[in-house]
């Protein structure tokens, strides 16, 4: 790996932990810059730009969901599709809980943006791919022959989604328990209204 390219990655992983703690839009050139012992022109070099910079922590924090939740399960050994994604959604909710109680993708995105805007364009492009990935694993449920063969894959994805969506919101107010009861009763009923 060449110098430039390690610096970045240094940079990178400052500026991860710094919005895992305060957020994506808390990161600015000036305040990487002291953390990371550069100065302001030698960081701004790198990346040209506040919003590009928000835009490669997203790709990296996209890299590292990937590394925390996605890589852990394909290399386990699984019973079943069910018990994979509950393997995933256990992971995902760990990796909720690792960023200040919320998601970092969650709390950075804005419905209404434009198609210039890198920082959103990047986090698009990252939750489309886990969604991706969720829609295969019932895909291959249905292969499989443990899911019902005229299940609407979308269909279960959104509800999953909602259900973690609902997770987030009531961790946030303190209306959920430790270990996310109610998060995994719902995803019990998901799972007894797809399976065969």
């Amino acid at each position: 790996m060449s110098k430039k390219k390690q610096t970045r990655e240094q940079i990178l992983s400052a500026a991860f932990d710094m919005a895992s703690q305060e957020g994506l839009e808390s990161l600015t050139i000036g305040e990487l810059a002291k953390r990371v012992g550069m100065s302001k022109s030698g960081l701004f070099a790198h990346f040209n730009a506040r919003a590009n910079l928000q835009a490669a922590v997203v790709e990296y924090a996209g890299d590292r969901f990937t590394d925390r939740v996605i890589a852990p399960c394909r290399e386990a050994s699984h019973p079943s599709v069910e018990a994979k994604v509950r393997h995933l959604l256990d992971n995902w909710l760990t990796w909720n809980g690792s960023f200040q109680g919320s998601c970092m993708f969650l709390d950075a995105w804005r419905e209404s943006h434009s198609e210039e805007d890198t920082m959103q364009q990047a986090l698009e492009v990252t939750i489309k791919k886990w969604l991706g990935y969720l829609h295969i694993q019932f895909e291959k449920g249905i292969e499989t022959g443990e899911f019902k063969q005229d299940l609407d894959c979308w269909q279960t994805v959104y509800e999953l989604y909602g259900l973690y969506l609902s997770c987030h919101l009531f961790q946030t107010l303190k209306l959920e328990a430790e270990g996310s009861p109610k998060f995994w009763k719902g995803i019990d009923s998901l799972f007894e209204k797809i399976r065969r």
